[in-house]
């Protein structure tokens, strides 16, 4: 059965216990909440306690902002895969190290992260981290998400956590894809959904090799897809957009 509720604060234990987070929420979300109210369809689906992986949609700069934020509503701390040399900016550095942010290493121009490692720490200490499994803003005329990478099946097939799809719109009219300005007035809803849990039962036992994870991964986008369908009370596209049969450079390698 769907739910659907405007934004009201879910008390949980991991947002009861002193953190980082603390000062972070209380420094972002007042002026937050001037320019943006959500509306949560299925928010019990977010796992009150435990480690999960969160997938959502990507296409504004913003994203981050508005899901980390809409995370924190729910009783979760947020979590993202960082560059390491974020991790070495004073008190910027300080606050991910504290917040369980996890760093992402560059060798070689591409993206590496020990997913092994990574994992184990989210299952250890019951934490949830979102991954955007597009690496970057949809190429998709129409927002909708396109073809997805693999990082976010790797971790979830990897610790067997968790991989939770989800969606938001509403943000394109705080900051439009590209944009570099926020609109913040009047105020903007946005509309966030979470989704069941991906089943990835059919890949275990089975070599973590680029078949696999292709078909994993495009089982968590059509996920996706169909959740944001649901919020723009639309159908998602039979096919996904392909970048690379756009001719179209992706950045963002996890």
């Amino acid at each position: 059965m769907t739910s659907s509720q405007t934004s009201t604060k879910r008390r949980t234990p991991e947002k009861s216990r002193p953190s980082a987070f603390w000062v972070l929420a209380s420094l972002i979300i007042p002026i937050w909440s001037l320019m943006v109210k959500y509306r949560f369809v299925d928010r019990e689906k977010l796992p009150a306690t435990g480690a999960f992986i969160l997938s959502p949609n990507h296409y504004s700069e913003i994203d981050p902002v508005v899901m980390g934020a809409a995370v924190w509503h729910l009783g979760r701390a947020p979590r993202f895969m960082a560059k390491a040399s974020l991790f070495k900016v004073p008190v910027l550095g300080w606050l991910m190290r504290k917040s369980g942010q996890i760093p992402v290493e560059r060798a070689g121009g591409t993206a590496s992260v020990a997913p092994i490692k990574a994992a184990k720490e989210l299952v250890e200490h019951g934490r949830g981290v979102i991954i955007y499994p597009e690496g970057s803003l949809t190429r998709d005329p129409d927002l909708w998400p396109m073809r997805g990478k693999s990082g976010a099946v790797r971790l979830a097939l990897q610790g067997d956590i968790p991989l939770i799809p989800s969606a938001h719109w509403g943000t394109q009219e705080l900051m439009p894809r590209y944009g570099k300005k926020i609109h913040p007035f009047p105020r903007k809803k946005i509309s966030v959904i979470i989704g069941d849990p991906v089943d990835l039962s059919e890949f275990k036992g089975r070599p973590l090799d680029q078949k696999t994870l292709n078909e994993a991964t495009d089982k968590l986008m059509a996920a996706i897809s169909v959740l944001l369908g649901k919020l723009r009370d639309e159908q998602p596209p039979a096919e996904r957009w392909d970048p690379t049969r756009n001719n179209q450079t992706e950045t963002g390698k996890f």
